[in-house]
């Protein structure tokens, strides 16, 4: 249960005298990006965060826990922040977790911001989010987003469709089965566009997006909209692929994908991804806010790409439940 009750606001910084901004998820992905981002400009960190574990013993962040059960803890937390910076979600439902409890818990950390006395929010959510969506995915994220919009504190929102770079999982893994598979296989014309925006690019549009005065959404998107086929063709080509690439239904995409996930012991591609992807929801026909080109990153990192498997399980769950 969480606790509500109202709390006496206190200074609880160790950054006495010195702005700082909080960030969900400072260790993962984009959180990670974001943290980097505002470090390199001179702003002290903390994070809430349910993997303390993945702290470099070097990191000048300040680690707090990212516990929704625990209100009060949040808001003392949270106290003294300029900006909280939320990268929390989740992208399939894993256990006692689904989409409706990320919604739920989204709102008591917004609502634990606005107690603290937090001056802006910075939200990562999606491209293309709609209350009405047939995807639980979207729908929650746009669920997320109406909760930010009346809990009170003005905001920003960020809406990337899929990100690259770093240490990303989705085009290394691409990379990784076009390495070691035969085949390849692509659901129907593959001519769904994928409009990818760099980690670096979404953590710059983050702490531009902190500056802002006003309640603004962006689409975080880079200057490149490939068709799927075509992203294939170019992670194909750069790791030097002999994988034969072959059309098939849509429908048999998903089924195909579950006999990776049981091999790979991972969630390799949903069936609410796929459908999504396929539906036109990986793209947006706006302006480019990032400027880094997916086919150059490709490129660039051919010699490294899909060398190793990113298990997305391993990483965000099975950690998470290890002894800290």
């Amino acid at each position: 249960m969480n606790h509500t009750a109202p709390i006496a606001t206190s200074s609880s910084s160790q950054f006495p005298g010195t702005g700082f901004d909080v960030v969900t998820g400072a260790f993962s992905y984009s959180g990670a990006a974001i943290a980097r981002a505002l470090e390199e400009s001179g702003r002290h960190v903390r994070t809430l965060t349910g993997h303390a574990d993945r702290r470099p013993a070097a990191s000048p962040i300040d680690v707090k826990p990212l516990n929704f059960d625990d209100t009060i803890g949040l808001v003392r937390s949270l106290e003294g922040a300029t900006t909280l910076y939320n990268t929390y979600w989740i992208r399939f439902p894993y256990r006692t977790t689904d989409h409706m409890t990320a919604v739920v818990n989204s709102r008591t950390l917004f609502c634990a911001a606005r107690q603290a006395g937090v001056e802006r929010i910075v939200h990562v959510s999606i491209t293309n989010p709609s209350i009405s969506s047939p995807y639980p995915y979207f729908r929650g994220k746009a669920e997320v987003e109406r909760v930010l919009a009346e809990v009170g504190v003005p905001y920003g929102v960020l809406r990337p469709a899929i990100l690259f770079g770093g240490d990303g999982v989705l085009l290394n893994n691409i990379a990784w089965l076009l390495r070691h598979l035969p085949i390849f296989a692509i659901g129907g014309r593959g001519d769904y566009r994928i409009r990818a925006v760099h980690i670096d690019d979404l953590a710059r549009l983050a702490v531009e997006a902190a500056a802002d005065r006003v309640d603004t959404v962006i689409d975080a998107v880079g200057p490149e909209r490939p068709t799927f086929s075509q992203l294939i063709e170019l992670i194909r080509h750069a790791v030097a692929s002999r994988a034969a690439v072959i059309r098939v239904p849509g429908a048999t995409v998903p089924a195909l994908a579950s006999l990776l996930n049981v091999v790979l012991r991972d969630r390799l591609l949903t069936r609410e991804e796929y459908r999504a992807m396929a539906d036109g929801l990986a793209d947006t026909e706006g302006p480019a806010t990032g400027t880094t080109r997916i086919s150059e990153w490709i490129s660039d990192h051919r010699d490294t790409l899909g060398r190793h498997y990113a298990n997305e399980i391993e990483r965000h769950y099975r950690a998470a439940a290890s002894p800290r």
